[in-house]
Formats: structure tokens, sequence, C-alpha cells
């Protein structure tokens, strides 16, 4: 565990080698790094990553072969680099009126069909726009049609597609929900990412990892460093994990 001594981005760079390196890709996490951080810090990720394994970190994520079906492996892989691109905007300010006129795409691509979303629409929105544009967009949403885009994403029929938006949209407007009930089901072992509890503690430590501590003890009733001493063997590894939960 001395990665866990390592700087913030250098322990992103490692944890997303990590992932590329497994026999099936969890495209979940590596959503997580490309949503939850800022474009200057993806950056340093990226640096250190190209540093520590003389690899291109965008190139190998494009690279990734198909594991099961291609299609589903594509799809995602484009949210991954329309989202790299939004990074490029992060300090554009916020337009209102472009939020609105994309909401209305949204739903007319979405709710409005009795067929699946039209994911070129998605991706040509989510490439152009950056993420506070986008938390404006989904606000805009909600003001005009009375709920949540995510709510328009849940349904029983769901394509590959909007299964892979439903984990961008949630982690990028309500991360500290998502963070807190991805290390709940790793914690209670409910989920099939079983390295979920490590590499949520290593990548929000020091960020955000107060707010997800708030929330986890909102919505379950307990302190996240006690869920932790609860469920994991005692040891340095228990140790280890508990200080990074409380490292706000």
């Amino acid at each position: 565990m001395s990665i866990c001594m390592l700087e913030p981005h250098v322990r992103n760079a490692i944890i997303i080698r990590e992932v590329l390196e497994q026999d099936e890709v969890n495209y979940k996490a590596l959503v997580e790094v490309y949503v939850g951080q800022k474009s200057s810090y993806i950056l340093l990720i990226k640096h250190a990553y190209q540093t520590r394994f003389r690899r291109l970190l965008d190139q190998d994520i494009l690279n990734i072969e198909p594991k099961h079906s291609y299609q589903k492996i594509l799809l995602v892989l484009q949210i991954l680099v329309a989202l790299s691109t939004t990074h490029k905007a992060h300090h554009v300010d916020v337009n209102r009126c472009i939020a609105k006129s994309d909401a209305k795409r949204l739903y007319e691509t979405g709710e409005a069909r009795s067929q699946a979303v039209d994911q070129a629409v998605i991706l040509e929105i989510f490439s152009k726009r950056s993420i506070p544009q986008l938390k404006l967009t989904f606000s805009s949403y909600k003001q005009i049609y009375g709920h949540d885009y995510m709510k328009s994403l849940k349904k029983d029929n769901s394509t590959e597609f909007e299964d892979a938006l439903k984990t961008v949209v949630e982690c990028m407007c309500n991360p500290a929900k998502y963070y807190a009930k991805t290390l709940y089901a790793s914690i209670k072992e409910t989920a099939k990412d079983k390295g979920a509890l490590r590499r949520v503690l290593m990548s929000r430590a020091g960020a955000d990892m107060d707010e997800i501590s708030r929330f986890f003890k909102k919505k379950y009733g307990m302190e996240l460093t006690e869920a932790i001493r609860e469920s994991i063997p005692s040891g340095d590894y228990r140790d280890i994990l508990i200080a990074l939960a409380a490292n706000s």
C-alpha cells in the first residue's frame, strides 16, 4: 500500500493503469477520473502516467480491444473522449440560453422519442460544452420538465449507451451521492466492482471526501470510517483505508 504515500495525481495514474491492465476493463473507474477532476488535474495525471509507464493515457484508452460487446466498449469510449474534450473549456462562462436550448435537445432526443436516445446528439452536446455548462443544462432540464435528466435514463429497457450515460451524469451532477453509493456497495460486497473501496478512497482523499462522508452518514446512518472498521479485518490495510476516509 505504499501507493497511498504518493502524490494524489500519481496515485490516480497508477489506479488507471491497474484498471487498464484488467482482463475486463472497469469503465466506471475511468469515467470517475475524467468527470471528477479539473482539467489542470487531468493534465497532471496524464503527465504522471506518461512518466511512470512511458505510455500515453489517451492512446491506451483508445487502444483497448473489445472483450465483450464491441458496441458497448465503443460507445463508452466515445463518451470518455467527449468528456476529455470538455475540459478544454473549463474556464468558459456558462450561458443560460445555451443551457435551455441543450436541455430541450436532450428532451427531444430522449424522453420525447419512443426509441432509444439519439447518440449523435448526446455526444455532440457533451463534446462541445464544459462540465459547468453541462451542469447548468441538467439544472435547466429539471426546471423545464419537472424532473432530473437522470430519470429519463432510468428505464428497464435502457441501452448500453444509456447505462454508460447514467454513470457519467450521476458522477458529474451529484458526485457525493455517486461515490457514497459506490463505497457502500463495495463495503457490503454487493457490487461486482471489488476494487471500488480502495480506488475511491485513494482518488478522492483530500478532494471531496468530507462531502462524500457527510452524504454517506445521511444515507446509511453511520460514519464511513465506522463502516470500514466493521467490514474490513483489522490490520495495516484497514488502518490506511480509515486514514484515507478521514482525510477531508
